[in-house]
């Protein structure tokens, strides 16, 4: 018998989801009837061909685009009827390319949401702020760098601090490793894994990365066929009999991945 769901264990909840653009009279269904639940604790990776609307669930999950029939919850509430600053508090994004404002600082940026706030002293501000940038990894001595002084893998620190400013239950990330080097790309993926055991959030991932995938996830979506064919921990997604789950996971770049999770297995 499977153990009973409670709603307070459901993070994100999509049901009947359909997502459709029209474009010079022409209609584009990206996802139809799709359905997906997010449990409290886990590390979800959405994997799929190129225009199955991976990056438009995030958005809808952020509240920037609403679906065009179905339903989306994000920790109980809809989040296209929450404002800025309530999405902000409940769920941290951190976008493929960092999205630092070039114009501040390090600590100006992983402060920008507490600012947004409004209300708060400054002295709490920076002080929180520090605290984040500490906590992805790097020290005082670069809060006053801008984002052009910093390297790929320090951008996408600092936008991780950025994105935990408020401690959001919720962690979205756009492919997290996307442009790093190997050498950066296993450091960051520690400093998740050790920030996901420390505070326990959750995490919606989009990742191509077979690597960043074995490494982080508790269980893979696929979405194909416009909606999830299976959601399931990642190798029992290996096993599932579908044309894209076979050449993404069981193509050169699979068998190697799952050659190195064998020599060096990891569990959330």
């Amino acid at each position: 018998m499977q153990p009973a769901v409670h709603s307070s264990d459901v993070v994100v909840d999509i049901a009947g989801l359909w997502s459709v653009f029209r474009s010079r009279g022409v209609e584009q269904v990206v996802h139809r009837e799709l359905n997906l639940q997010v449990m409290a604790g886990e590390v979800v990776s959405l994997v799929g061909g190129s225009g199955t609307g991976k990056t438009v669930l995030l958005r809808q999950i952020l509240g920037l685009q609403t679906p065009t029939r179905g339903r989306i919850t994000v920790l109980g509430q809809d989040p296209s009827h929450l404002g800025e600053r309530a999405v902000a508090s409940r769920v941290g994004m951190l976008f493929q390319h960092g999205a630092l404002f070039s114009a501040f600082s390090v600590l100006e940026n992983i402060a920008f949401p507490l600012r947004e706030l409004g209300g708060l002293p400054d002295a709490l501000i920076r002080d929180a702020a520090m605290v984040k940038l500490q906590m992805v990894g790097l020290g005082p001595q670069h809060a006053h760098k801008r984002p052009s002084d910093l390297s790929g893998g320090m951008i996408k620190r600092v936008a991780l601090a950025r994105a935990l400013i408020m401690d959001p239950p919720l962690l979205l990330l756009d492919e997290p490793t996307a442009g790093l080097d190997p050498e950066s790309s296993d450091g960051f993926c520690r400093l998740l894994r050790a920030l996901h055991r420390e505070l326990g959030f959750t995490v919606v991932m989009v990742t191509h990365d077979l690597d960043t995938l074995y490494e982080l996830s508790t269980s893979v979506a696929v979405l194909a066929e416009q909606r999830v064919v299976i959601k399931a921990a990642p190798k029992d997604v290996v096993a599932f009999p579908h044309p894209f789950v076979q050449d993404f996971f069981l193509g050169e770049r699979g068998q190697r991945a799952m050659e190195l999770l064998r020599e060096y297995p990891f569990t959330v």
